[in-house]
């Protein structure tokens, strides 16, 4: 499954003549290409998916995409306590 998750610019800079950005997803940073989304700017969150920003989106819609992501990331997580599916009543 792929997902692309939203994230919030720190800092651009230019690597190998490519814009490029430190994304902070939740505490975690990582860096992105910025190519694809030249309105993006320092505080401002992206949607990345393999490296490349593809959207700049507002803060409400990162919040509501990060806390659905968190929501099926616990649906995950019981589903992993309740064991295999076949051990199931």
């Amino acid at each position: 499954m792929c997902l692309a998750v939203p994230g919030k610019g720190l800092k651009i800079y230019e690597e190998n003549g490519l814009r490029m950005g430190r994304i902070d997803y939740a505490g975690a940073e990582n860096a992105a290409c910025l190519s694809c989304v030249p309105e993006a700017a320092v505080g401002r969150y992206v949607i990345v998916h393999a490296g490349f920003a593809l959207q700049v989106l507002d803060e409400d819609e990162a919040a509501a995409t990060l806390r659905t992501l968190t929501e099926l990331n616990a649906l995950i997580d019981e589903d992993d306590d309740a064991g295999p599916a076949g051990d199931r009543p």
